[in-house]
Order: C-alpha cells, then sequence, then structure tokens
C-alpha cells in the first residue's frame, strides 16, 4: 500500500517563497508509485490543502489530518521543507513528536539548536580539524557592546542575526565607524547577534544525509560571489553567486572535510538530509565552520540537487531514501 506524505511547506518568514519553490520541485519528482502525495501550505493565518480545483480544505490540527470527500486522510511521514520557523526551529517538530507522526528533518532539539549559530558552535567545538572564528554573542542592544566589541575582537567583522540561515541582517564591517549601523541592522532581525571576526579564504557547502543506516557525504560546492559575503540576496538572486560542483580541491582536503563534517552530524545529532558552510582559509587550508542548515534548500537550481546529481542519483531516488529512512527510524 502507497505511503501517505504531507509535503510541509510554506512558514512564517519571507523565506516563505523559497519554501514553495522548493516545495514544487520537490512534488514534482516524488515517486508516485510508492506515495501519494499531499502538499500542505502552512501561513501564520491558515493551515490547507489547496487540491486541483484550487479550493483550500483546512487541517485539522487535533491529528494533523486533512477530510476530502467525506474521507478522513491521516499521513505516514511528513516531508517538511519550511525554511525558518516553524519548521527548522524544532516547533513543528515537537508538535509531530506528540502525535506520534515522523518527520524527515531533525528532532526538536537538535532543530532548535542549530538555528542559533553562537550554540551550534559551542557545541561543535573541540571536533578534530574544525576551527571556529573568535566571537562574541550578544543578548540584547546596550551601549557599552561597541567598545567591548573593539577592545576583544580585530577587523574585518561579521555581523549577523544568531539565529536562522537566511543571512538577512548580515553586514560586513572593515570600519570601526561601521559598527554601530551594522548592530542595528541585526539588532533589527533578532535579539541575539552574533559578531566574528572574517576568516579570509575560500568559502564551501556540503550536503550530508543517513540513510540506510550509513552516513553520505554529497560532492562539495564552491561559491563565488561577487559580493563581499554570500548574504540572502547572494543567496537568491540569480547571476551574484557562482556554484562550481564539484568543486575543484585535492581528494585529500575532500577526505578531511568529509571526515569533520560528518563529526559535525554525529555531534549534533543530526536526522535526515542537513548542509554544511564552511571556509578553508587561504595559505593554512584550514577547515574554519560556518553554519549548518538542517532544511536546505531543494528548489531546482538549489545546492543539494546539484549535488545530488554530481553523484548520478536521481533526485527521486535520494528522496525516497530520505523518506524511508524516517519511516524505519520513526
Amino acid at each position: 500500500m502507497k505511503k501517505k506524505i504531507a509535503l510541509l511547506a510554506g512558514g512564517f518568514t519571507g523565506e516563505s517563497v523559497v519554501s514553495l519553490k522548493s516545495a514544487a520541485q520537490i512534488e514534482e519528482v516524488l515517486d508516485y508509485n510508492l506515495f501519494d502525495v499531499y502538499k500542505i501550505i502552512i501561513t501564520p493565518d491558515k493551515w490547507f490543502f489547496q487540491n486541483t480545483d484550487g479550493e483550500k480544505i483546512d487541517v485539522d490540527k487535533n491529528d494533523f489530518s486533512i477530510t476530502l470527500n467525506q474521507e478522513k486522510i491521516k499521513f505516514d511521514v511528513v516531508f517538511i521543507i519550511i525554511h525558518g520557523t516553524p519548521g527548522e526551529d524544532g516547533k513543528l517538530q515537537s508538535y509531530f513528536d506528540l502525535l506520534s507522526i515522523p518527520y524527515t528533518t531533525c528532532d526538536a532539539t537538535t532543530s532548535a539548536l542549530t538555528m542559533n549559530k553562537g550554540y551550534t558552535k559551542a557545541v561543535v567545538y573541540g571536533i578534530t580539524g574544525l576551527n571556529i572564528a573568535n566571537s562574541i554573542q550578544l543578548f540584547n542592544q546596550e551601549e557599552s557592546n561597541v567598545p567591548e566589541i573593539e577592545s576583544q575582537l580585530k577587523l574585518p567583522l561579521f555581523i549577523k542575526p544568531n539565529n536562522g540561515g537566511s543571512s538577512i541582517g548580515m553586514s560586513k564591517v572593515n570600519h570601526w565607524e561601521d559598527l554601530q549601523e551594522a548592530l542595528n541592522k541585526a539588532f533589527a532581525e533578532d535579539s541575539q547577534i552574533l559578531i566574528e571576526e572574517f576568516i579570509k579564504g575560500r568559502e564551501f557547502t556540503v550536503g550530508v544525509y543517513k540513510a540506510k543506516n550509513e552516513l553520505t557525504v554529497l560532492p562539495i560546492t564552491e561559491i563565488i560571489s561577487s559580493k563581499e559575503f554570500f548574504d540572502f540576496e547572494a543567496k537568491y538572486t540569480t547571476g551574484i553567486s557562482e556554484e562550481i560542483t564539484p568543486a575543484d580541491i585535492s581528494d585529500d582536503i575532500n577526505y578531511r572535510v568529509a571526515e569533520i563534517v560528518k563529526s559535525v552530524y554525529l555531534k549534533l545529532n543530526c536526522k535526515g538530509m542537513v548542509r554544511v558552510d564552511f571556509i578553508l582559509q587561504d595559505f593554512t587550508e584550514e577547515f574554519f565552520f560556518i553554519e549548518i542548515n538542517t532544511v536546505p534548500g531543494q528548489s531546482a537550481n538549489s545546492i543539494i540537487p546539484q549535488q545530488v546529481k554530481a553523484t548520478g542519483m536521481t533526485m527521486t531516488h535520494f528522496y525516497t531514501l530520505l523518506i524511508e529512512e524516517a519511516l524505519t527510524t520513526a
């Protein structure tokens, strides 16, 4: 019998548009010989399934079900593709745990932790081969912040909201007189922010997933941006960044990176598919951790699909592996 899949998209942030594009790509390639797929959209005001006639069917939040033609439909597994809250920060994961419905992402604890960049770095600190830039985490905006930062860190600096992965509110500061404006920008997005020393080097990202009790690292992608850093605009505006998959790096570096990101996956108790962003420092080629994304984008041009295709695997097979893993580990 086919498994009923809820493909969950939308969300409460500006990344809901990206989520819907990801969901459209996934919906197009899922194996309909194995699954009955129902795309569920979540907005701040409504949870609904939209049928082919455009009718919006409300989700019963008591048991996460929908009723079609007098038939109550419950789901065997949820494929979560919501970037940001509530799909990437543990809120929906906790809800589905209460209902005993399996899902394709990390669990509630890991999802909540990894949305906080500072806390994530504290957990992965100490992994062999992994370096972390000097940083300060601020929890509220005070006048004393500026002299504290100047006394503890060296320019250039990256200032970014501590929660979330969209790179909205991020700034690079090359001169101390620009610091306050960058702080204001970041605090406008979050009550916690992270200030890090800039690491000069090549920027990369790599997907990792678990399926059939095996941890697999996908081919590494190098990101070359015409901007100073890979912010929201660089991620989602055509032509600003070039993504090279697989990256032009040595076999030795490939192996070393694979071992580090596997350790990150295990240390954070990840599940399903994640993506780790990192920098290889110029001259030293040391690995500097940037962040981990537990619900990476899945639109046709997103990085994970590029990496999967570079292995020769179809996206259909890849998503089947993720769904089967969620079902078998529930």
